[in-house]
This record gives structure tokens, C-alpha cells and sequence, in this order.
């Protein structure tokens, strides 16, 4: 048998629970942080514990993305379990939750199943993931099990996943307890208006087909559903001022909400840019977006932060709109991403690590995730806060190979990511021997 891993992090600049800084030591045995100190003893020290030099290095949680799609099964031309985790680890994403819009759907005990044997088997990092809502599961709502919650799809999505009667909805928060997280668009609207920019191929016609409005009826129906039933909400990629200004005058305590980095830094002048690869649903908004929805991340409307990765191919996406497929990836940027953002003055590194980690861990109830403390799992990140690095196409682990971001200088990129106490990253390097375990959710 194989010793039992064992790290010895040492001259760290390492974030507390509470918000402070020290710079000090980590120890880790197995899956756990078993020690945190300014130093850490020799005599106290693991004999076989691995020792990582961190002096300059900043250590923050491992971050927990609430919103990928990975593609596996069906799609994975586009993306798998193997290549979306590889992507993980570079990018300092310890955990993530998945959406069940594979082939099949994620929409019964079996499916679920099935994407947990294929996690154990492939996954780098930590996986769960969501059970989506039909019109017809509601008893595998009730019963699938460990998954996050229940995916909604209100619009952006076609067949079984399609959500938008009344009736359907009510059914699905009326009953239950679970956690229910909406894609917040409306259909009806969407679809009359591509009879009104029918023939338009320029990609940011996008963004005026699927507006502002089409976000916030959707997001409001969904809120009174909400508190008709006090059911537990979340609100997924928040893209509109509007939708912010409305949970900033109504938001009840059972009500969480997320924005992606592209929704917080991309506004519409990247269609000029990038074309269809800044194409996603929802779309892109004005930069009066941008500042309204970063002021209410910061003022804590918006809860936390997710990528929403949505891979697909380059081939896929020069195809001509609308026939060019919506999403884009995120997980290996989204840190550096904001961290880059708080270097500038924007938020502070405690912020990301809270958005990015411990919130996520509360709003979805994840035990001992999202703080370097005894008894915590060992989920961390070490990361570079003294280096520049631009978002190069040939580094990108993501199967799609491509990124929104190309070009961006950024800070913070993950120098050793550890998972379970294990070194999955290490400058530059991927330890495919690594597996990540099934989240619970308590």
C-alpha cells in the first residue's frame, strides 16, 4: 500500500476564515488540513509529509465552480470528464458542479449514476451533479440522489429540459425541499423576437434577440414562484442590471445569485472583437451592466461566481449566426480572471476567494469546503500574485482549445492546485494519477 500523502506547505501567505492574512505554515495528512501556523515545528512535521517551498506564493481555498457543462456524456467532442478536469486543475477549480444537459439528460437516478461512475473513474478534481427538471420527473426530483439540486431550464433550450409552462413550474416548486437553480430566460420573448431580427447574421444582433427584458420577466417569474412557496432559489449567470436592481429592492433570505467573470468583464463591443466566440446565453450585456452588476457583487446581492464553461469546438463556432452555438469555456481563466481585478483595486483577494469558494460551499452546503482550517479538506490553491501572464490558446488544457479572454495579461494563475491533499498542478504540470471524490451536500 501506498504511504498515506502527506504536505508540509510551508512561508506561505496564507488567507484565514476570518478575512486576515499571515504568512505561516500548512500541514495536511490524507484528504485534511491537520495544522495551521505561523511554523510549524520540525519535531511536528509528518516524516513523509512532502515539503512545497510556497515563500512569495499566495494560498487561498480551492475554488468551487457552480456551473460548468462538461459535455460527457454525448458531446464529447467538445469536452470530457477527463480533458473539462485537466482544465480544472490549471485553473485552480478544486471542485464543480455540473449541468444535466448532456445525451443523455441528466434526468433520472440511472443518468446520475452513471456521470458519478464516469467522474470516479476520469475526474482530477471534485464533481457533483445537478438533476434537471422535465415536465414529466418530478418523483426523480424528489429522489435523485447526491446532486446539488434541480436544474431549470426557462428558456435558451430545446426538448425535455424546456421548462416554461406555468403549470410545469408550479408542480416542480411546489413539492420539495431541494435547492432549485434557474436558467432565467423567457422564451416567449426570445422567440418572437428572432421573427423580428429573422435573417440577421451578425453575431451581436445576439444580445438585442435575447435583451435585457427577456432576462428579467424570466428572473421575476421565477422569484414569485419562489416566495409563493418558500423555495430555496438561485438565480444562475445573472447577466442584467435590471435583474440586480430588482434582487437588490426583493431579495428573501432563501434567494442566492451568481455572475460569471464575461458577464462581470465582456460587454458587446466583443462581438467587434472575437465574433461568435463571444456568443452565449444570456448574452452579453451593455457595460452599464458590467458596473451594476459588479456594484452588487461587491455589495453582496450577487452571492458568488461561476464560469458557466460551455465549450465547443472552433469549428462549431465559425459557423455563421444563428447557427452558431451559444458558451464559451471559463474554468482555467476565471481565477486569475478576478484576481487580476483585485490586484487593479477592483475587490480584494479576500473577496475572490469568498465569491470563488466559501460561498459557494454555504449556499450549496458542501461540508468542510471553502477555508484553510483544522479539519478542512485539503482543496487549495497556491497561486502568483507577483507575475503578469497573458491567456495564451496553446496552453489551454480545455478540449475547445480556445478562449474569450486570448490575449488578457492576468496575475494569479495557480502555481500548484492540491486536491484531497494531493498535488493535481504543479508548474505547468498535470498529475493525471490524481482523483477527485463525489461532493456531498448536506
Amino acid at each position: 500500500m501506498s504511504a498515506t500523502p502527506c504536505l508540509w506547505i510551508r512561508n506561505a501567505r496564507i488567507l484565514l476564515p476570518n478575512g486576515e492574512w499571515m504568512v505561516g505554515d500548512v500541514q495536511t495528512r490524507a484528504r485534511t488540513i491537520i495544522q495551521v501556523a505561523p511554523e510549524i515545528a520540525a519535531e511536528e512535521i509528518i516524516p513523509t509529509a512532502r515539503e512545497i517551498d510556497a515563500s512569495g506564493l499566495t494560498l487561498l481555498p480551492g475554488v468551487i465552480d457552480p456551473q460548468v457543462h462538461f459535455r460527457e456524456p454525448g458531446l464529447e467532442h467538445k469536452e470530457d470528464l477527463f480533458t473539462a478536469s485537466k482544465a480544472c486543475a490549471r485553473g485552480g477549480v478544486t471542485s464543480f458542479l455540473e449541468m444535466p444537459n448532456t445525451h443523455p439528460l441528466t434526468i433520472t437516478q440511472a443518468a446520475l449514476d452513471d456521470k458519478l461512475q464516469r467522474a470516479a473513474q476520469k475526474c482530477l478534481v471534485n464533481y457533483g451533479f445537478f438533476i434537471g427538471a422535465t415536465p414529466e420527473n418530478l418523483p426523480d426530483l424528489h429522489t435523485a440522489n447526491p446532486t446539488p439540486g434541480i436544474k431549470i431550464f426557462m428558456g435558451s433550450m430545446h426538448g425535455p429540459l424546456l421548462v416554461d409552462d406555468q403549470e410545469a413550474l408550479e408542480a416542480i416548486f411546489a413539492a420539495g425541499e431541494r435547492l432549485i437553480a434557474v436558467h432565467a430566460e423567457d422564451k416567449t420573448r426570445i422567440e418572437e423576437r428572432r421573427k423580428i431580427f429573422s435573417g440577421i447574421t451578425d453575431p451581436a444582433i445576439h444580445s438585442q434577440i435575447q435583451d435585457n427584458q427577456t432576462a428579467l420577466i424570466a428572473t421575476k417569474r421565477a422569484l414569485a414562484l419562489s416566495k409563493k412557496y418558500q423555495r430555496r432559489l438561485h438565480i444562475l449567470h445573472m447577466s442584467t442590471g435590471e435583474e440586480a436592481e430588482l434582487l437588490r429592492q426583493d431579495k428573501p433570505s432563501w434567494v442566492t445569485a451568481e455572475v460569471t467573470p464575461q458577464h462581470l468583464l465582456l460587454n458587446v463591443s466583443a462581438y467587434e472583437k472575437i465574433g461568435t466566440l463571444a456568443q452565449m446565453n444570456p448574452p452579453l450585456r451593455a457595460p452599464r451592466d458590467n458596473e451594476i452588476l459588479w456594484q452588487a457583487l461587491l455589495d453582496g446581492v450577487i452571492d458568488f461566481i461561476a464560469t458557466d464553461h460551455a465549450p465547443h469546438t472552433l469549428e462549431e463556432k465559425a459557423k455563421e449566426y444563428p447557427n452558431s452555438p451559444s458558451g464559451m469555456p471559463g474554468v482555467e481563466t476565471s481565477l486569475p480572471l478576478m484576481l487580476t481585478q483585485a490586484m487593479q483595486g477592483r475587490c480584494t483577494v479576500a473577496q475572490v476567494a469568498n465569491w470563488m469558494s466559501t460561498a459557494v460551499a454555504k449556499a450549496y452546503k458542501i461540508p468542510k469546503k471553502g477555508a484553510i482550517a483544522p479539519g478542512f479538506d485539503a482543496d487549495l490553491v497556491l497561486v502568483d500574485l507577483n507575475t503578469y501572464r497573458p491567456v495564451l490558446r496553446e496552453e489551454l488544457l480545455t478540449k475547445c482549445g480556445w478562449s474569450p479572454f486570448e490575449g488578457w495579461n492576468l496575475t494569479g494563475w495557480p502555481v500548484f492546485t492540491i486536491v484531497g491533499g494531493k498535488v493535481v498542478y504543479e508548474k505547468g504540470k498535470i498529475n493525471t494519477e490524481v482523483r477527485g471524490e463525489a461532493l456531498i451536500f448536506n
